[in-house]
């Protein structure tokens, strides 16, 4: 079925949804989608990047409902159409900043971080999907000298927007593409961007007229590897970019300084009401606050948490924040600490003064980590995805695989894995469930990394509410 054709199905299929008291897709405020049905399929992405295999990327489903014969076992592998993308962040063609509109959560928009390739996958049947269509870089280059596709959020028009790190030559500062509901290039976002340096993540939030992004670096420069040099000659962000929204223009940058070095995941409250949200530097390993001043209406952020070196062999190892996601009802703050090995879990009901509720050692450089299903885990706990419910929190070890190989090199050997931890969400705590433990070492071409991890209804880092 065509596109067009497509969405004018899901119109006359919404109607008469709306005729029973039900209106989508997604869900109508937070709430709504923490009584959602529990996922019963994961969705995760994999990559053959720096193993020695030369086979393609794919996206890999995961049977996640205990109650099936097949729980904990990858039940369907989708293979990208050439190697070499090193796929990384993903998002849907919809999500719940577009409820109440005529159409679908369908298409999963899959991106190569290296190879600059934007795969659009049809997901209807997650047992059976199907690649819609794959956007070219060099198309990207001409169209909007762009490349280094990351961050994908759907936006309240049914466009796709994607932060892009680099330009078409992979220097700074990149920008914002953006697809059309027929995932063609509409152009870039932003209509002024002066002063913007690097970039990485983004949210928006469109009752306070704003969007927040972060930084990295330029695309010539981390997909090399980690090198401390480039610290020190200032070629790793710093910043946090505020945009006003509706003019698609840089309004203010604020400067993190040294204790904000590669602020990475940008993480609002869910609550469209409120105004504050939290990133995670984490080449400083310390979590910020921010939030708009309610006397001069600028925006401002605190460091709100700090995770301090732990000396290993006379050399002091950081958390190096990797990730961090937030529960539905803006409740609860998990974030991965990659190289001490730790999962934490804060209560910030009081957004400015996280309280620590829980923390959990899985793998890493400390030695902490207890045995899980019988064997010490590689790597660090890395990408975390949190059931809508808040109870499960799911966890893989691939931060990108230059850098895997420089702090874990066994990740390309032995491949990666995919946890669940259960979470208290009533007194806090964590505790690890090796029922749902996949070891991606085993795969059919291969041991593969395993990087972001998306449920078929929609989850806590896709779902934006307007």
């Amino acid at each position: 079925m065509q596109r067009r054709q497509f969405l004018a199905a899901s119109a006359a299929a919404v109607l008469a949804s709306r005729a029973f008291g039900k209106e989508g897709p997604g869900f109508a405020n937070p709430a709504a989608a923490m009584k959602a049905p529990r996922e019963k399929l994961l969705f995760v992405v994999c990559t053959y990047a720096n193993t020695g295999i030369e086979a393609p990327d794919y996206l890999a489903v995961i049977d996640a409902d205990p109650s099936s014969s097949k729980y904990a076992q990858v039940v369907h592998r989708l293979a990208m159409p050439k190697v070499g993308d090193e796929l990384h962040h993903y998002g849907w063609n919809i999500c719940s900043s577009c409820h109440g509109n005529a159409g679908d959560r369908r298409y999963l928009i899959v991106p190569g971080l290296k190879s600059g390739r934007i795969h659009i996958v049809d997901a209807a049947n997650p047992l059976a999907m199907k690649m819609e269509r794959v956007i070219e870089p060099e198309e990207i280059a001409k169209r909007v000298n762009l490349s280094a596709p990351h961050t994908v959020h759907c936006l309240p028009d049914e466009h796709v927007m994607i932060s892009m790190l680099g330009d078409g030559a992979g220097n700074t500062p990149g920008g914002f593409l953006l697809l059309d509901p027929n995932f063609d290039i509409a152009g870039r976002w932003e209509r002024k961007a002066a002063g913007m340096t690097y970039n990485y993540d983004f949210w928006y939030q469109p009752r306070h007229n704003v969007m927040v992004s972060s930084e990295w670096a330029a695309p010539n420069t981390f997909t090399k590897g980690f090198d401390p040099a480039d610290v020190a000659a200032g070629k790793y962000g710093h910043r946090l970019q505020i945009w006003d929204w509706k003019e698609r223009a840089l309004k203010q940058t604020i400067d993190l300084g040294d204790t904000g070095l590669i602020p990475l995941e940008v993480r609002f409250a869910h609550n469209p009401q409120s105004s504050h949200g939290f990133v995670g530097a984490a080449l400083s390993s310390t979590i910020w606050t921010f939030d708009r001043d309610g006397t001069s209406g600028a925006w401002k952020s605190e460091k709100t948490v700090a995770v301090d070196p732990v000396m290993v062999k006379d050399q002091p190892v950081p958390g190096l924040i990797s990730d961090l996601v937030l529960s539905m009802d803006d409740r609860y703050l998990y974030f991965a600490n990659w190289l001490q090995g730790d999962v934490r879990q804060y209560d910030v009901s009081d957004p400015f003064k996280p309280k620590l509720a829980g923390q959990l050692y899985i793998g890493g450089l400390l030695g902490k980590a207890k045995p899980i299903g019988g064997r010490l885990l590689s790597g660090g706990p890395q990408m975390l995805q949190l059931s809508l419910d808040g109870k499960r929190l799911f966890v893989t070890n691939s931060l990108f695989s230059t850098w895997d190989n420089k702090f874990y090199p066994d990740i390309a050997k032995k491949g990666s894995w995919l946890l669940q931890i259960n979470c208290d969400t009533e007194r806090g705590g964590m505790r690890a469930d090796d029922r749902l433990l996949v070891d991606f070492g085993k795969e059919p071409a291969g041991p593969v990394r395993a990087h972001e991890i998306r449920y078929p209804g929609g989850d806590c880092t896709s779902d934006i509410f307007s």
